[in-house]
């Protein structure tokens, strides 16, 4: 009897220490909630041989190193007209556009008006677009008014630059009837004022301009002057324009300065991209524009102080946030 009891004794001893052992058991350590996968953007720029395509992809690469939860990857695309398009059809997050064809899109009117893009948002202006009528020196094409009558390439069909460039001709008398007009790209232009096919072509884009260096490179190039009665002209029926000097040297073989008119690049977005998104971007570039001027002398332009210079759409609430954070918005 006294055997069973030490038996029982040590059966419940083991039973408590069981118990406690359980009891002291640490409990599981739970599993995290995984962090929110990163937003893949895209910018939509221009040709590659544009100002475009060179500062939407530094800006890619800013937005990559310094922007929280966003990546994001530059694409050639048609350029500002095309872009608007896509921002409206939720095909692209950015976009590179001028802020005259910004104008057009949000509002409806000159190629938007059948199809308004309503859902276009501004993050920022950047640098000036020059219009660059550019020809060979041994044309002898001066002013704008000499290429009446002669092959004249005003971009490519449908573009922003297309659109810039009917409207200078016809403030000076020029258009199909008068004139040989066709319709190419910036590396098409430059490949035909290289072999010949062409006297004059139109380039809008920041200067220096990739496809006029390198007619530069083989060709004795002149810029066309835009005269300051032309300009005024402009000015009275469409307020985008200003005007701007091509300074000497900016091209092999340009040796003196030469009027022109430009408008603004901007970077736009769409309503339906989040804030926070539009917010870091927005902060990474301007917070790390030596990333962009890196890659391109333009973006020397790219200042916090000019930002809103020429907004011509809606601001998107991310990028105002940002403006309000840093003083530039009350």
């Amino acid at each position: 009897m006294k055997g069973m009891k030490v038996v029982l004794v040590l059966l419940l001893a083991t039973v408590l220490l069981a118990g406690c052992a359980q009891q002291e058991k640490p409990a599981p350590t739970p599993t995290p909630t995984p962090a929110p996968s990163e937003m893949e953007v895209t910018i939509v720029t221009g040709g590659s041989a544009g100002t475009y395509y060179p500062i939407g992809g530094a800006m890619a690469n800013a937005i990559n190193e310094f922007a929280k939860g966003v990546k994001a990857t530059a694409v050639t695309s048609g350029a500002s007209v095309v872009n608007a398009r896509k921002l409206g059809d939720q095909e692209a997050e950015f976009g590179l556009l001028q802020n005259d064809v910004a104008y057009y899109a949000y509002n409806g009117v000159e190629m938007f008006k059948d199809a308004p893009v309503k859902n276009l948002r501004g993050v920022a202006t950047l640098y000036p677009e020059v219009i660059q009528i550019v020809t060979l020196k041994e044309n002898n094409i001066k002013t704008i008014y000499d290429l009446k009558g002669k092959k004249v390439a005003v971009g490519a069909p449908g573009s922003g630059t297309a659109v810039d460039a009917l409207q200078i001709l016809k403030a000076a008398g020029i258009d199909e009837s008068n004139t040989d007009i066709r319709y190419l790209n910036f590396k098409e232009v430059s490949d035909s004022l290289k072999d010949k096919t062409i006297d004059a072509g139109f380039i809008v884009a920041g200067i220096p301009t990739a496809a006029v260096s390198d007619v530069s490179s083989v060709r004795d190039v002149q810029i066309v002057e835009v005269t300051d009665e032309i300009y005024e002209k402009l000015k009275e029926q469409y307020p985008f324009y200003v005007q701007v000097t091509i300074p000497a040297g900016t091209y092999k073989g340009l040796d003196e300065d030469v009027k022109t008119v430009a408008v603004l690049a901007m970077l736009a977005t769409n309503a339906e991209l989040s804030e926070d998104v539009v917010y870091e971007v927005t902060k990474a570039i301007f917070e790390h524009r030596d990333v962009l001027i890196s890659a391109h002398k333009r973006a020397e332009d790219i200042t916090l102080e000019t930002a809103l210079d020429g907004m011509s759409i809606p601001l998107h609430p991310g990028a105002e946030k940002y403006y309000k954070e840093k003083g530039v918005l009350e």
